[in-house]
């Protein structure tokens, strides 16, 4: 028998996050982000559960496309980081890949086989850099590359730029980025991409041809602050059990370096989950867990394999007592501001070795 650590993804929850978020914009096509195996989801799972609905699927890089059309995915596949070598271009009608180009050596090499009939014309968006300053090239040399990439820029390649503060909704460098982007497209191009989760909540300007849905569809504000209310609900619960318990007495400390001490007679619960799994190595004292829907507070140093908790105040704890990381009953973003990061980054960190069952 494995133990009780696992992952539960909700697709009901998946798909209802998915209506959710193409209502902001119903005259927008979807682009799904499945990248890093969809933010811990599962890249396959999730796809297979959305390939009637979405429009396109994402990911980073070309190695991420491979287990998709393996699985048998074959909507067109948007790869976000454009291709890495040049050869890469050869595989780009044998994989159905739209490719986000944000360099101009990407733009040379895409160019060439078009001129040579080696790829469509049409696999391919262009991006533009608006303030993020990470990839993009930039606005005031549109005209320029316009006119040296003529087999790239015509009315229905798709113009994209990624906005740098979407997930601060009363930061007005969403709204000036925006703006900034469509004077100098708007009257060039009748297919752009503006819109990732954030900004297709709360920033109606931004939602054009294609918007690009990540976090948010697996359950997650994408906001800061959770400022935005919105009925998203969690895919991703992570779940564990308790595996042994011990009353210590005040004055004995929990776990490596003994960084913890009671101040009085406590009761301690051993979890089976560490940072093996993916939980946060650098997680606080205090940091909340539910067992059997109580919660219990994060006490002592995360072990590779174990936590162990305060379970003092809370009646009825024994071993193979069910406990919730994160999920239904306890947001991720609430541990995330505990640790000090964002839902995202514990959402992906969740490592393979934990089962992921799927209802």
């Amino acid at each position: 028998m494995a133990r009780y650590t696992h992952a539960t993804i909700d697709l009901n929850a998946l798909k209802h996050n998915f209506m959710v978020m193409s209502r902001f914009s119903p005259s927008s096509k979807q682009v799904v982000v499945v990248k890093a195996d969809a933010y811990g989801n599962g890249a396959v799972t999730v796809a297979k559960c959305l390939q009637s609905q979405a429009d396109m699927f994402a990911v980073a890089f070309i190695d991420e496309v491979f287990e998709l059309r393996d699985a048998g995915i074959t909507q067109p596949i948007l790869v976000l980081q454009g291709p890495h070598q040049e050869q890469e271009c050869e595989l780009t009608n044998t994989l159905n890949i739209v490719w986000m180009l944000h360099v101009e050596q990407q733009l040379n090499w895409i160019n060439k086989r078009i001129r040579n009939n080696e790829i469509s014309n049409l696999h391919h968006w262009v991006k533009f850099d608006t303030g993020m300053h990470r990839l993009g090239l930039m606005l005031e040399d549109y005209g320029r590359l316009n006119a040296d990439y003529t087999h790239i820029f015509h009315p229905t390649t798709v113009m994209a730029t990624h906005l740098a503060s979407a997930d601060e909704p009363d930061n007005n460098a969403s709204l000036t980025a925006v703006n900034q982007f469509l004077s100098v497209m708007a009257d060039q191009h009748s297919c752009l991409s503006i819109a990732n989760s954030a900004a297709n909540i709360c920033l109606p300007e931004s939602a054009k041809t294609w918007n690009r849905m990540g976090i948010s569809l697996y359950g997650s504000s994408p906001f800061v602050n959770d400022e935005v209310s919105i009925s998203l609900k969690p895919v991703m619960q992570l779940n564990s059990e308790v595996i042994a318990l011990r009353e210590i007495a005040a004055g004995e400390s929990v776990g490596y370096g003994a960084t913890w001490t009671a101040s009085k007679h406590s009761v301690i619960a051993t979890v089976a989950i560490g940072y093996a799994d993916g939980y946060p190595r650098h997680a606080p004292t205090g940091t909340p867990a539910l067992f059997d829907g109580v919660v219990g507070e994060l006490v002592g140093r995360v072990s590779m394999d174990m936590l162990t908790f305060d379970v003092s105040n809370i009646e009825n704890v024994e071993i193979g007592t069910k406990v919730e990381l994160w999920g239904n009953n306890l947001a991720i973003n609430k541990i995330a501001k505990q640790v000090g990061t964002i839902g995202y980054e514990l959402m992906t960190r969740v490592s393979k070795r934990v089962p992921r069952k799927l209802i």
